[in-house]
């Protein structure tokens, strides 16, 4: 099978979690900027997920544009990954709604580190179906910022624990890192390929 449903079903799922989220948000208590001030913890929160959605959605594109086909083992390893992500606006909220209290905030990263985890176990799954000389094998290489990303999250977590802001700044970091899209599969396509990986697909 194509790869057109199972993106289209993640681009819908992608779009609900958002949603959720924005709707966590919830409204001030008070006409002055200073009912603002408590929302600031949650509003910093929604704005990290929001951004890591934004990662994963990218990524997930860029990564779907040279996969051919799809089968059942990529589409369950497809919908582990969203269900991981499907649990970022419940510790968001968790997290915010506490002011990045010790356990939200590790709970926060141990989404993070599983909803990775299940984006690598996909990366596998779809090199295992392109084959080891396909144009995702050598845009993937050995991955080693996905990997790193893993450890700095087990860092974070631990770090919780210890001093919120520690973890929250390594979320932070890892998402930095993470920012601009992807550029290693654009990188392999030939050239004529370039602008459709960017708006196309």
């Amino acid at each position: 099978m194509d790869t057109h449903r199972l993106e289209a079903f993640s681009d819908g799922v992608l779009a609900i979690i958002i949603t959720i989220m924005v709707l966590e948000l919830g409204v001030p208590h008070g006409t002055s900027l200073a009912a603002l001030s408590p929302l600031l913890p949650v509003v910093l929160s929604y704005v990290l997920s929001f951004v890591y959605l934004g990662i994963y959605w990218n990524n997930h594109h860029h990564m779907m544009y040279v996969v051919h086909r799809v089968d059942g083992g990529i589409l369950w390893a497809n919908l582990h990954l969203l269900f991981w992500l499907s649990l970022v606006p419940f510790v968001t909220a968790w997290m915010g709604e506490n002011h990045f209290a010790a356990v939200p905030t590790a709970l926060y990263g141990a989404v993070l580190l599983m909803a990775g985890i299940a984006y690598s176990i996909l990366v596998h799954a779809l090199l295992r179906r392109e084959g080891p000389h396909s144009l995702l094998a050598a845009a993937i290489g050995r991955d080693v910022k996905g990997k790193l990303s893993v450890v700095v999250y087990v860092v974070a977590i631990a770090a919780a624990f210890w001093h919120e802001w520690i973890a929250d700044g390594l979320y932070v970091l890892v998402a930095l890192t993470w920012l601009v899209p992807d550029r290693r599969i654009v990188r392999v396509l030939p050239a004529g390929d370039h602008g459709a990986a960017e708006h196309d697909h």
